[in-house]
């Protein structure tokens, strides 16, 4: 952002304050291009970011009241517009560490094609004796997180529990089944 944009965007900031809706529209449009641009300077041409964006406009509308006219707008502005990007950032990794996109669809098994060959099955019966050697809460702490998916905050709400009483359970279970199951323990 340029001096005269600056001086520019704290003008239209102002008169927004004031209740003027041309002056904010005007201010939205200006700094969606200038968030748009600083983003992909910093991450590339990635596929969300008008992600980054939308979410560091929305954080404007909902935080606008807070700017001062007396303080400098870009250092308000960037502030706001570096913390959306981390945001949208750490979502896209997790979404990325769970999903994965393909091109081709997998082929549809034919009906001769076996479902399973006996050894999934016999694993599937050694994991489940070594999960029934846990204790009650370990147990139902581990199926919760590594086969129904939920996360560390929906089993502690669910169980009563602090997140890190959660984590530290999870840990000794996932252990214990390590060494029940003849894997290295860690």
């Amino acid at each position: 952002m340029t001096a005269q944009q600056e001086q520019e965007a704290t003008a239209l900031m102002i008169r927004a304050q004031e209740g003027d809706g041309r002056a904010y529209a005007a201010l939205l449009t200006m700094l969606s291009s200038t968030a748009r641009q600083y983003a992909r300077n910093r991450l590339g041409e990635v596929a969300w970011l008008d992600d980054v964006m939308q979410e560091t406009l929305l954080t404007i509308h909902a935080a606008r009241h807070t700017y001062d006219p007396r303080r400098p707008f870009a250092p308000w502005f960037y502030a706001i517009l570096s913390s959306r990007m981390i945001d949208v950032l750490r979502k896209q990794k997790r979404v990325h560490a769970r999903e994965f996109a393909t091109d081709a669809l997998p082929e549809p098994l034919s009906p001769s094609t076996p479902i399973h060959d006996g050894s999934d099955a016999l694993e599937a019966r050694r994991l489940e004796a070594a999960l029934n050697t846990l204790p009650d809460r370990q147990r139902e702490i581990v199926r919760a997180l590594k086969l129904e998916d939920e996360s560390v905050r929906e089993v502690s709400e669910r169980l009563g529990m602090s997140p890190s009483a959660v984590k530290v359970a999870a840990h000794r279970g996932y252990k214990a089944l390590r060494r029940l199951l003849g894997g290295k323990e860690s």
